[in-house]
């Protein structure tokens, strides 16, 4: 559920959206949730001082009830 809506907003930020790529990752406490998007795209992700990144991690807490996500943008 995590990595779907990851995708979701990433798609409808970016210029390439073919290049998302969202993995999950499940680790003993947590969930890591990795996004790589195209170079020219990871500003868009990103936000201005990490506006977006920071707000796609909060809603990745609201919706994650089971365990802590973390979300890595490479």
């Amino acid at each position: 559920m995590e990595e779907q809506l990851v995708r979701f907003i990433a798609e409808s930020l970016v210029e390439k959206p073919e290049a998302v790529q969202v993995r999950r990752k499940d680790l003993r406490d947590a969930v890591k949730v990795t996004l790589r998007v195209a170079p020219e795209d990871m500003g868009r992700v990103i936000g201005k001082q990490g506006r977006i990144a920071n707000a796609v991690r909060t809603l990745l807490r609201v919706v994650s009830r089971e365990k802590n996500v973390l979300l890595e943008i490479d």
